[in-house]
C-alpha cells in the first residue's frame, strides 16, 4: 500500500474509531476473534478463506492483514495463491452467470418489437 491511494492504517486511526463507537468496536473485535478461531475449520483454513474473500471484496487492508495472518497460521504461499485463483473464478463466474439477465432483457426487448 505504498501508492497512498488508501490511508496507511495507524494506531491513531484505530483509537479514533474505537473512541467514536467503543461498544460496536469491541463487539466487532470479539466477533472477528471468534469467527476466525479454530472450530470445525482450522484458523489456518479460515485465514485462507479470508484472503480469498478479501480479494473479492477488494479490500487492500484485508488482503494484507489476512495474508499475513494466513502465513502466521502456517499457510503456504501456494495455498494462498490457489485461494486467490478460486476467488478470481468466483468473481468471473458471477459476471458470466449474470449475463442471463442481459440475455433475458434483450430477448424481451426483441419480443416487444414484434
Amino acid at each position: 500500500m505504498e501508492n497512498h491511494m488508501y490511508p496507511h492504517p495507524s494506531k491513531e486511526i484505530s483509537q479514533k474509531r474505537s473512541e467514536l463507537t467503543p461498544e460496536i468496536s469491541q463487539a466487532f473485535a470479539e466477533f472477528s476473534k471468534k469467527a476466525l478461531a479454530d472450530g470445525a475449520l482450522s484458523a489456518k483454513v479460515k485465514q485462507i478463506i479470508a484472503v480469498a474473500v478479501a480479494h473479492v471484496t477488494q479490500c487492500p487492508y484485508c488482503i494484507k492483514g489476512h495474508t499475513q495472518s494466513a502465513l502466521r497460521h502456517g499457510a503456504s504461499e501456494q495455498e494462498i495463491m490457489e485461494a486467490i485463483w478460486v476467488a478470481s473464478e468466483m468473481r468471473a463466474g458471477a459476471a458470466f452467470a449474470h449475463s442471463t439477465i442481459a440475455l433475458e432483457t434483450m430477448q424481451q426487448a426483441a419480443q416487444a418489437k414484434l
